[in-house]
């Protein structure tokens, strides 16, 4: 059993809840059993603290920048790389570096560096989120309105090789459903793509329509779409009421108010909510401010803000959104850190090898304080302190 090790004395989030008592078995990067909290012969033991929580790594699919470093700035390997380890302090293991609407020659830039490191299991990078350029002129939020652009025939091609290059899953695709027609949605997702829907203001009809061909996300809930009315339910009623659609929620208490996040959760699409940072180049670092696009990007009272005082991401971590659910919410840590990690990776198709503790699983691992402060962190079975 060379190369084992045994991890245990201390809680672990498995099937959902706390338990007491058990110990990992893992063998070259891959958890290969749950035991008894007890040694092996011959396999060597690493006992982690009596109060601590052992859970699978956080997964965030909507992460812009971290550690001074934009994906719109430099869409290569090197800085996709730099992004995930800027995160993995705060107990993120696997993200999708996300590239907002930009120039159409980046597109295949960011293809080729997540297809790079998404083959590497220890590099963090799980593939890629594409937010735009085929969203809504209407509700662009911080997204440059003159880069905003219909998708064509080269575009879904585009997009549909790049599915089959990243497996099944690993290429995230926000669009507006309105601006986007049912057919290239289903084209999309037949040939291994997410489609989320996301910077839009569809009408309830296009939004279901949408669902219908395919859809299955909705991206970062409530923002950059409209409020729902009692005649104009909108994209955001319809994903409340859709059960099987996976809506992610920023929980910095910013971007959603708090009553609207119980809200959302009390939905029949509740069940299958999840959490994103939407972070950006700041995250994990003491700057004030970043560059977007050719804009300054203020950071100051918990938000980025343009000089206009729209929202751009989140100045926040992914292990703060679960700590506000958890703690601010009330869900407990159980709920909320299925949020962070099972709940992502069953969005992308991806439940049979992240985002739970079981055999089978790859060893992408986060030891957190009783408090969800982050001790450390295991990508493909390879440690961390954080």
């Amino acid at each position: 059993m060379g190369g084992a090790v045994l991890l245990g004395g201390c809680r672990m989030l498995l099937d959902g809840g706390l338990i007491e008592g058990k110990a990992l078995l893992v063998t070259s990067g891959r958890i290969t059993a749950v035991l008894a909290d007890r040694s092996l012969v011959g396999v060597a033991s690493h006992r982690l603290p009596s109060g601590a929580v052992l859970a699978p790594g956080l997964i965030d699919v909507q992460v812009n920048g971290g550690g001074g470093v934009q994906f719109n700035d430099d869409p290569s390997a090197e800085a996709a790389q730099a992004i995930a380890d800027a995160h993995r302090p705060f107990g993120v293991t696997g993200l999708l570096p996300t590239l907002i609407t930009d120039r159409p020659e980046l597109m295949p830039r960011a293809i080729d560096a997540a297809a790079t490191l998404a083959a590497e299991p220890g590099s963090g990078v799980l593939g890629l989120h594409l937010e735009g350029p085929f969203i809504s002129p209407g509700r662009p939020g911080v997204h440059r309105h003159d880069f905003i652009r219909r998708a064509g025939e080269a575009d879904i091609a585009l997009l549909e090789a790049a599915a089959a290059r990243l497996s099944p899953g690993r290429l995230l695709v926000t669009v507006a459903p309105e601006e986007v027609a049912p057919t290239a949605v289903a084209r999309l997702v037949r040939a291994g793509a997410v489609v989320s829907a996301g910077h839009s203001a569809a009408g309830i009809e296009a939004a279901q329509a949408g669902f219908a061909a395919g859809i299955s996300g909705v991206t970062h809930l409530y923002n950059a779409m409209p409020a729902p009315a009692g005649r104009e339910p909108g994209l955001v009623a319809a994903a409340l009421l859709a059960a099987g659609v996976r809506c992610g929620l920023i929980a910095d208490f910013v971007h959603v108010h708090p009553a609207m996040l119980r809200l959302a959760l009390a939905s029949p699409a509740g069940p299958s909510m999840f959490l994103v940072s939407d972070a950006m180049a700041v995250a994990g670092t003491t700057l004030d401010g970043f560059q977007l696009n050719g804009r300054w990007i203020s950071r100051r009272d918990g938000r980025l803000m343009d000089d206009q005082g729209t929202l751009a991401g989140a100045d926040t971590t992914l292990i703060a959104c679960v700590r506000n659910m958890a703690f601010g919410l009330g869900l407990g840590i159980e709920r909320a850190l299925r949020m962070a990690s099972e709940l992502p990776a069953a969005l992308l198709g991806l439940s049979e090898v992240a985002g739970r503790i079981a055999p089978g699983q790859r060893a992408d691992l986060v030891l957190l304080s009783g408090e969800l402060d982050v001790l450390g962190t295991w990508r493909a079975g390879q440690y961390a302190e954080a």
